[in-house]
């Protein structure tokens, strides 16, 4: 009775995390609860799976991401709204400067890689740390670092309004860090 309650109450307790990852995940309210449910539920039912002594958040997080992505592979073929009445019914937005400033963080968030976007979350607005995000996604720490690197300067170059295009980064030209000049000098090239 006692390992039940308690670990109801590390369920419980986990769901803010849940809610925020959730929403700034899939980027609606709506879906993002719905994903919380999805995990809670499945979380109490493969209660007895979850190894003591390891951490409940992360192993809530990793449910889910998962259940985040497979939901987002079906949605992908999904058509909405094709004839646009819906779009008609949205109310216009509020005229506040955050609401501005949301919206285009949301908007960039979006428009990240699945990968860097879930990196960025964790480590940053969820404040784990670069294990916890790693053991989450399944991939090394470096692997994490790189995505969260990645994933903030194209941030920024999106919520600045200078993004570039992918085929313009592929083509630009590659330099090499840590000259005691400050100059960034080009790499050297690998045959």
């Amino acid at each position: 009775m006692t390992t039940a309650l308690s670990a109801r109450e590390a369920l419980v307790s986990t769901i803010p995390q849940l809610r925020a990852f959730a929403y700034w995940l899939c980027g609606n309210k709506d879906w993002g609860d719905d994903l919380v449910q999805d995990t809670l539920l499945s979380g109490w039912k493969h209660i007895d799976s979850f190894r003591v002594g390891t951490e409940m958040t992360a192993w809530l997080f990793t449910i889910l991401r998962n259940h985040f992505r497979s939901v987002h592979r079906k949605r992908r073929r999904w058509v909405d709204d094709v004839d646009g009445r819906l779009a008609a019914k949205i109310p216009t937005a509020g005229g506040q400067d955050g609401w501005a400033t949301s919206a285009d963080l949301r908007y960039a968030l979006a428009r990240l890689p699945v990968s860097q976007r879930e990196a960025v979350l964790l480590v940053g607005a969820a404040g784990m740390s670069v294990a916890q995000a790693a053991s989450i996604c399944g991939c090394g720490g470096g692997t994490v670092k790189s995505r969260v690197h990645r994933g903030r300067i194209r941030l920024a170059q999106l919520m600045e309004g200078d993004a570039v295009s992918a085929s313009d980064e592929a083509s630009a030209p590659k330099t090499r860090r840590g000259s005691t000049s400050g100059i960034e000098a080009p790499a050297a090239a690998v045959p």
